[in-house]
C-alpha cells in the first residue's frame, strides 16, 4: 500500500507539470527540411482541396487542416512505422503525414473509386491499414475509445508498439473520454493522446465551453501526466512527442499532450467563422505561423537558400497537381459497391 501510495503521489507531480515547450536546439539539418516539406505538402493539399470544395468537385463535409500541420509532421517523427494513429474528422493531414498518397487521399475526398475508401467514406471516413493509420471518425470523441482499444491490443499482443490518439479540444469535453483516460490509466496502456487546442472547437472559444481551459490536466484525477506544448513550432511538438512516446512505449502508461494549436479557416468549409475577427487570425498567422517558423530557421541557418525552398514549393505542388490529376481520372464508384464493406 505505501509503495501503491507513492507512486501515486509521484504520478500526480507529474501531471501537474505545464511548460509550453519551445523549441529544443538539436536537430539534423535534413530533419529539419523534412519537417518543412512534409508542413508544405499538408497546407498545398488543404488549399487546393479548399479549391475543389468550392468548385462542387468534393461533396459532404470538408474539415482543412491548414495552420495545424506542425502537430503531425512533429509527432510523426517520434514514433515508427509500426505505431498506431486515429484521429477525427479533421484527418487530411493526419493521412499525409502517415506517409499516405496524397493522389489516394484526394480521390476519397472527391468521391471516386480510386481513393482510400473506394470514394465512400469522404473527407471524415477512409484509413490505411498498411500506414497503420485507423480513421477518420465523424462522430466527436469516437475515436478516444477506439485508439484506446488500440493501445491495450498493442499491450495485449506484447508488441511494444504505442498509439497516438488525438482528438481536438471540443472532444475533451466528452464524457467517454474520460472513460479511456480511466481505463488506460488502470491497465497502463501504451496510448498518446495528442489534444488540437485549436481554441474555438465548433466555433465555441474554449474559454466559454471548458470549466478547466488548461486541457492537458485533463487526466489528473486518473494520475494521467500531461504537458501543454506550443503546437505551432514542430520543432518543439516533436521533441515533447519524443519523451511522451518513450513514455508510454517503456510501460509507464498514458501520457497526454496539450498542443496549443490555430486553424485558419472555419470549423469546416461551411463555416463563416464570423465568431472571431479577422485581425485575430492575421496576427496569428503572421507571428505564429509553424511553416514560416521553420522556413525562417533554415535561412537564418543557412540549411537551404530562399531559391532552394522555393524548388521544395514547386515540387509539392506538383505531387498535389498530379493527385488532383488522379482523381479526375479516376471513376466513380460502381453500384454495386452499395453493398459491399457493409458486413464483416
Amino acid at each position: 500500500m505505501a509503495r501503491q501510495a507513492a507512486k501515486t503521489s509521484k504520478k500526480s507531480t507529474t501531471a501537474a507539470k505545464k511548460t509550453t515547450r519551445k523549441s529544443a536546439p538539436k536537430f539534423a539539418a535534413d530533419s529539419i527540411l523534412k519537417f518543412y516539406r512534409d508542413m508544405l505538402l499538408i497546407r498545398r493539399f488543404e488549399e487546393k482541396a479548399g479549391q475543389l470544395y468550392g468548385m462542387g468537385l468534393i461533396g459532404g463535409f470538408c474539415h482543412l487542416y491548414i495552420g495545424q500541420e506542425a502537430v503531425v509532421v512533429g509527432m510523426k517523427s517520434a514514433i515508427t512505422e509500426n505505431d498506431a494513429v486515429i484521429t477525427s474528422y479533421r484527418d487530411h493531414g493526419h493521412m499525409l503525414a502517415s506517409g499516405m498518397d496524397a493522389k489516394g487521399v484526394m480521390a476519397e475526398l472527391t468521391g471516386r473509386e480510386g481513393g482510400y475508401s473506394k470514394g465512400k467514406g469522404g473527407s471524415m471516413h477512409m484509413f490505411s491499414k498498411d500506414a497503420n493509420f485507423y480513421g477518420g471518425h465523424g462522430i466527436v470523441g469516437a475515436c478516444v475509445p477506439l485508439g484506446t482499444g488500440l493501445a491495450f491490443s498493442q499491450k495485449y499482443q506484447g508488441t511494444n508498439d504505442v498509439t497516438l490518439c488525438y482528438m481536438g479540444d471540443g472532444t475533451a469535453n466528452q464524457g467517454q473520454v474520460y472513460e479511456s483516460f480511466n481505463m488506460a490509466e488502470l491497465w497502463g496502456l501504451p496510448v498518446v493522446y495528442v489534444i488540437e487546442n485549436n481554441e474555438y472547437a465548433m466555433g465555441t472559444s474554449v474559454k466559454r465551453s471548458s470549466a478547466q481551459t488548461q486541457l492537458y490536466r485533463r487526466g489528473e484525477s486518473f494520475n494521467v501526466p500531461g504537458e501543454q506544448v506550443d503546437g505551432m513550432d514542430v520543432l518543439a511538438v516533436a521533441e515533447a512527442g519524443r519523451k511522451a512516446v518513450e513514455w508510454v512505449r517503456s510501460g509507464k502508461g498514458p501520457f497526454i499532450l496539450e498542443m496549443k494549436t490555430y486553424r485558419y479557416r472555419g470549423h469546416s468549409m461551411s463555416d463563416p467563422a464570423k465568431y472571431r475577427s479577422k485581425e485575430e487570425v492575421n496576427k496569428k498567422r503572421a507571428e505564429h505561423d509553424p511553416i514560416e517558423q521553420i522556413r525562417q530557421k533554415i535561412i537564418s541557418d543557412k540549411i537551404n537558400t530562399e531559391d532552394e525552398l522555393k524548388e521544395i514549393d514547386r515540387e509539392v505542388k506538383a505531387i498535389v497537381a498530379s493527385a488532383v490529376e488522379f482523381a479526375q481520372n479516376s471513376p466513380e464508384p460502381q453500384p454495386e459497391e452499395l453493398y459491399t464493406d457493409v458486413v464483416a
